[in-house]
């Protein structure tokens, strides 16, 4: 078929679909029998049942021609029970429904000889599905992807779209991995969007989850105890055993999967702190390794989330060509700026300064702000040296699902921090030689809540909505009985339907113009930044604070410094004489948020509340920050 993909990857689990008949494959060696059970053609209660064989290690299978595409299929187990396909690429409904048999050679590939973009040139935009536009659906973004290119994304990050418990939520309670979320669109609907991504020059990124299942629709352990490891607890209850070599492969398989027969441009591992893995090879490790050997001709990324500050996975081979994990989600940026610009010290905040901006600076400059030092709120040493890291080792963000929907009421930094502020802190975000991250409404400066939302129903819906009450009881949105009143419960139709991305704001000047603003800094973040991104080395940086203005210098090649001259104060920072370079007045100038800060700066003074970008051939600030 012209345009179909033909370079699928080779999965242990699940089916391998043929005409001539369909292996169905099933890893459970406790089992005492299984059958697959069948349905009729459009219809999802099985009618017919046929007894699977088992073979060496606990593997059950059985070839038949009696499942078309689009019919559905599940396992009965020991006679009794009929579950999903855990690894099955389509529902033929919710979670406790059939599983639906895909044909994964049937889509007509239009972009067939994409092979990514490179590293360097990641703008992301974390993108909610669900929320990002009326619809809720793949093809409904698609009619937004020209609106991102032309804003200046290069790549759109899909928040988990796994088959999750319910019609909404956030996707990190998927459990089954494989299967493109039916109320997004399904596989069909997800290639059509990657497709149509790649025609436009956009990467896709999807976030993906091997930390946990989620509590609704997993059957797994039921029928397959030894995917678990019961004495080993996580925040969401027991370890997956990745000690078990089908358990570890229908996880590595799974990235592989979603890169290959999608042709995901990269992933984001949720979480991976809390991957318990046992082994000698970390989990991570091993996925990284067999990515980079399985996709060697494209541009495919990793990135992590990790509360640790760890770097061996971000580490960078002598050549500067990244081995393993492309970047790290780097919340100490996020954190410092968060509280320099809303002055906010709850909870983890508590480890920043709203006074000083000497742990942005070091975040700049060198990666971590921990980087081995004492947590307060933690109460342990966070972290490694990451100096000898360059800058784009690091994913940036001032905001994202986490931070934003993780609030009692969903506030965006938008409505917390000044306009001004706010408009420094973007600046520092996009033009800064880490890789930076928006969420789905940054780009025009949405001010409107994205909450936690779910879709459970029964004791489990009562358990999520008083957990979210008990995680907030110590805060300051819930001082008083009347704020409490007004929670949005996750379970609440309303707190969906009040987390959706509200286009019409695009026809208010003010939107209009924070629009304007984003693609001017992304514009020249494109045609005067990346090309000194690539190969950027690291132990590249120096910073100069005082309180809250500071400078930041980085060599990103050779005899070429790239500066940032940031003033968050309302007072003018009047730079002490001898710490710039008399070379100032030659630099060129990148940017400025205020129309005479560059010529200000140059005779020593930056203006309140300021942000200038500079490049020269030579370093410009006379004294590191620190002795």
């Amino acid at each position: 078929m012209d345009g179909a993909q033909t370079d699928l990857f080779d999965l242990s689990w699940g089916t391998r679909y043929d005409p001539a008949g369909t292996l169905f494959r099933l890893w459970a060696p406790s089992a005492k029998a299984i059958d697959l059970a069948i349905a009729e053609p459009e219809r999802y209660m099985p009618e017919i049942f046929q007894p699977m064989t088992k073979t060496a290690d606990g593997w059950w299978e059985i070839r038949t021609d009696a499942v078309a595409p689009g019919g559905g299929y599940g396992f009965r187990l020991d006679g009794e029970k009929v579950v999903p396909d855990p690894a099955a690429r389509a529902q033929g409904g919710d979670v406790h429904w059939l599983s639906r048999l895909v044909d994964p050679n049937a889509y007509e590939w239009k972009a067939k000889d994409w092979t990514g973009r490179p590293w360097h040139e990641c703008v992301f935009y974390e993108m909610h599905v669900g929320t990002f536009t009326p619809e809720g659906t793949f093809e409904a973004a698609i009619a937004k992807l020209d609106h991102l290119r032309d804003a200046g994304i290069t790549a759109i990050e899909l928040l988990p779209v796994a088959q999750f418990g319910g019609q909404r939520g956030w996707g990190y309670d998927g459990v089954l991995l494989y299967a493109a979320h039916q109320a997004y669109g399904g596989p069909e609907g997800l290639k059509h969007l990657v497709d149509a991504a790649h025609e436009r020059g956009l990467m896709v990124f999807l976030d993906v989850v091997y930390n946990h299942f989620g509590p609704d629709g997993n059957y797994i352990p039921s029928y397959i105890p030894e995917f678990f490891h019961q004495e080993i607890h996580t925040p969401w209850g027991a370890a997956i055993a990745y000690d078990e070599k089908p358990v570890r492969d229908f996880m590595i398989e799974n990235a592989l999967y979603w890169l290959t027969e999608y042709r995901i441009d990269g992933l984001r591992l949720d979480a991976i702190d809390s991957i318990k893995d046992t082994t000698d090879t970390p989990f991570v490790k091993e996925l990284a390794e067999r990515v980079r050997v399985q996709l060697a001709g494209r541009h495919v990324h990793i990135t992590t989330e990790d509360d640790r500050n760890i770097t061996w996975h971000i580490d960078r081979a002598g050549d500067g060509t990244i081995p393993l994990v492309s970047g790290e989600w780097n919340d100490d940026f996020h954190h410092c700026a968060h509280v320099l610009g809303t002055m906010d010290q709850e909870g983890y905040y508590r480890d920043y300064d709203p006074h000083s901006a000497e742990q942005m600076a070091t975040a700049l400059a060198t990666g971590f702000v921990f980087q081995g030092q004492r947590s307060e709120h933690r109460d342990r040493d966070v972290g490694s040296e990451s100096a000898y890291l360059p800058p784009t080792a690091f994913v940036n963000f001032i905001q994202n699902h986490d931070q934003i929907g993780n609030r009692a009421f969903g506030d965006r930094l938008r409505s917390l921090a000044s306009g001004r502020i706010y408009d420094c802190l973007q600046a520092i975000l996009l033009l800064s030689p880490q890789i930076p991250l928006m969420f789905q409404g940054d780009e025009f400066g949405d001010c409107n809540s994205f909450c936690f939302f779910t879709d459970f129903d029964g004791e489990l819906a009562n358990a999520v909505s008083r957990g979210r009450k008990k995680e907030f009881k110590n805060f300051a949105a819930f001082e008083d009985e009347e704020a409490q009143a007004i929670f949005p419960d996750p379970n609440d139709d309303m707190t969906f339907e009040i987390s959706r991305l509200d286009w019409s704001q695009l026809a208010q000047p003010i939107h209009k113009r924070r629009l304007q603003v984003t693609s001017h800094l992304l514009k020249t973040r494109r045609e005067m930044l990346m090309p000194l991104l690539d190969g950027a080395q690291g132990n590249c940086g120096m910073a100069l604070v005082e309180d809250r203005a500071f400078a930041v210098a980085w060599e990103l090649q050779p005899g070429r410094f790239y500066h940032l001259f940031a003033n968050l104060e309302d007072a003018p920072w009047e730079i002490e004489d001898g710490l710039l370079s008399p070379a100032i007045a030659e630099a060129t100038r990148v940017y400025s948020n205020h129309k005479g800060a560059t010529d200000d700066l140059r005779n020593g003074v930056l203006p309140g509340t300021s942000v200038v970008f500079l490049l020269s051939d030579t370093q410009l600030i006379e004294e590191p920050a620190h002795d």
